[in-house]
């Protein structure tokens, strides 16, 4: 998979530039992967990221936006194995939110009588689909998402994975509308979290499509209802359910995988969901979850 110069001039995501969209969209699908296991790069021992490995992951994820890499470490819980592929990839500035170690990085695993149980990551329910870090401000987005795997569950933790640009390509091509919709400064507010008397987050209002300042498409989205107040108008409803029939379809790029020991994700913040798992308890499902403020390029 070869990266190809931008045969485009203009703003792509400019919904008065057609001929921009068109070009865009013509390369982006030009050669676009239909199957997970076109994500997959094998790999040595992540910590020791060669230059080939690195470059089929970057020329992956110049594409479609994520990549699979299949590593040596098995179940080895050393969590220098995804901190040193990320910064090798570029992804040096950690999102240390509150469910994350002092490292900045989050194990995520059933927790029982913790304050995690009331987050569905700790438990071993569906994750619906939602990009990471959708309830942060403006100014400190999720641009890319590392998960590595150490143990699977005995059963379930499938992934299914959509590229936010192809999100953006099928809801545009279906209606421009929808698009101007989902970029409306107030299209949707997560609501404060509140526990108790204490407020840990306000309510915080944006647009479920942006972009940044370099001109890549951005995507905050969420599809657990009670997270999400939508704008109460037509063409937002419209939008939205246009989006949910899309992450229910079974278009070919929406990808699913299960990862195993070793083996681990790295992402521009893809769209991701979870099915439900079941562990063994002597051997729990773990995942290390990486949030970064870069993005991959």
């Amino acid at each position: 998979m070869q990266l190809e110069p931008h045969h485009y001039s203009g703003n792509p995501f400019d919904l008065e530039d057609d001929n921009a969209y068109q070009a865009w969209k013509e390369a982006k699908l030009k050669d676009y992967p239909d199957r997970a296991e076109d994500l997959v790069v094998e790999i040595g021992d992540p910590r020791e990221l060669g230059p080939a490995e690195c470059q089929a992951l970057l020329e992956r994820c110049a594409k479609t936006n994520m990549a699979v890499y299949i590593g040596t470490t098995g179940g080895d819980p050393d969590k220098l194995i995804p901190a040193t592929l990320g910064a090798r990839l570029g992804l040096r500035h950690l999102d240390r939110n509150m469910g994350a170690d002092d490292d900045g990085i989050t194990a995520l695993r059933v927790v029982e009588g913790q304050w995690r149980t009331r987050y569905i990551p700790y438990t071993d329910r569906p994750i619906h689909w939602h990009t990471d870090g959708y309830y942060n401000t403006l100014d400190r987005q999720i641009h890319a998402l590392l998960l590595h795997c150490v143990r699977p569950a005995a059963r379930g933790g499938e992934n299914a994975l959509l590229d936010p640009e192809i999100a953006y390509i099928r809801l545009r091509d279906a209606d421009p509308g929808h698009i101007a919709a989902l970029m409306a400064p107030d299209a949707m507010t997560i609501p404060a979290n509140v526990e108790g008397d204490s407020i840990l987050r306000p309510a915080r209002t944006g647009p479920v499509f942006s972009l940044t300042a370099d001109g890549r498409l951005h995507m905050r989205y969420t599809a657990r209802t009670h997270n999400i107040e939508w704008k109460d108008d037509a063409e937002t409803r419209a939008a939205v359910a246009a989006l949910e029939r899309l992450l229910a379809s079974d278009d070919p790029f929406v990808y699913r995988l299960t990862l195993q020991p070793g083996w681990g994700l790295v992402s521009n913040n893809v769209l991701h969901d979870r099915s439900g798992f079941e562990d063994e308890a002597r051997r729990p499902r773990l995942l290390y979850r990486l949030r970064y403020f870069d993005r991959i390029t």
